[in-house]
C-alpha cells in the first residue's frame, strides 16, 4: 500500500522521510545493492527538491510517496516548484561540466534506478527499482 509523507522544505525532515522509506525497504528483504540504489536516488530526489525546487522555502512542502513490495519500489518526490525540463540539463560528465559541483543528481538516479520519469511539468520524479 503506497504511503505519503508531506515534508518541510528541510533536509533533516528529508533524512526522517527517508528513514521512514528505508525501513519499509528492509522489511521487505531488498538487497544491499537495491537498498544502497533506492537510498542514493531518494537522497538525491529530495535534495533537489528542497534546495531547486522549492529552494529552501519553508513555507513549500515536498511529497515523498513511496510503494514498496516484494518485486519493487516505486518511489516518488514532488515539490511545489515550476519545475524543468530534465532533458535540457548540461551533460556532468562533459569536459566543460567536469569541475561544477551541481548536476550529477539526475544523472545518478538515471544510473541506479531501473526506471525514472519526469512529470510533464518537470517538478515530481516517479522512482523505480526493482528488488533483485
Amino acid at each position: 500500500m503506497a504511503r505519503t509523507l508531506r515534508i518541510p522544505s528541510d533536509l533533516g525532515a528529508a533524512q526522517q522521510a527517508e528513514d521512514e522509506l528505508l525501513e519499509e525497504v528492509a522489511r521487505y528483504g531488498y538487497t544491499e545493492a537495491s537498498t544502497f540504489a533506492i537510498k542514493l536516488a531518494v537522497e538525491e530526489a529530495l535534495n533537489n527538491a528542497i534546495k531547486h525546487g522549492n529552494g529552501f522555502d519553508g513555507s513549500k512542502k515536498v511529497e515523498l510517496t513511496f510503494d514498496v513490495s516484494d518485486e519493487r519500489a516505486v518511489v516518488s518526490v514532488t515539490d511545489q516548484g515550476e519545475g524543468f525540463v530534465p532533458d535540457r540539463l548540461p551533460d556532468p560528465t562533459a569536459d566543460e561540466n567536469l569541475e561544477k559541483p551541481t548536476g550529477r543528481g539526475v544523472m545518478l538516479m538515471r544510473a541506479y534506478m531501473d526506471d525514472v520519469r519526469f512529470n510533464d511539468k518537470g517538478n515530481q520524479v516517479q522512482l523505480t527499482k526493482k528488488n533483485s
